[in-house]
């Protein structure tokens, strides 16, 4: 019960950085990816920010050995740059991704549910596609469970 208490905090907050930051409002995203047109400049100070806090744990992730081993090899395959590609082009003409758009969903906002189904049935087709289990958040039983 406490990690879950523990996880709502850190997602509250960050739902509420969200909602701060405006990411939650498509216009502001839409303006901030036109830079050839009216640029809208305030979201490169939250993306900045983001970088400021990442960057440094990052490095103490990396000395400690915990980088995620497919990027630790520099493996980027066709699946992994079209699915970046694809969901920069959804950010881009939805104006949500992922995390903003679970907040603005949670306001009722209509084109934000519409996006979050959509990320949600493009998870479920990953998953079916390649074979794995569905994702889950629940945590492995032990360190152990995780081993082939």
């Amino acid at each position: 019960m406490k990690r879950l208490l523990i996880s709502f905090g850190w997602d509250a907050l960050f739902g509420t950085g969200l909602l701060i930051s405006g990411m939650t409002l498509p216009a502001k995203v839409q303006g901030f990816l036109d830079v050839a047109g009216n640029w809208d400049p305030s979201l490169a100070f939250v993306m900045g920010a983001a970088l400021a806090v990442f960057i440094p744990l990052r490095i103490l992730i990396e000395r400690r050995g915990g980088v995620h081993e497919t990027l630790a090899r520099g493996h980027y395959d066709v699946r992994l740059l079209g699915g970046a590609a694809l969901f920069g082009a959804g950010w881009g003409l939805g104006g949500y991704c992922p995390g903003p758009s679970v907040v603005s969903a949670g306001a009722g906002a209509l084109p934000a549910i519409i996006v979050l189904a959509g990320t949600l049935a493009g998870i479920w087709l990953a998953d079916r596609t390649r074979g794995s289990a569905p994702l889950s958040i629940a945590p492995p039983a032990s360190p152990d469970a995780c081993a082939p």
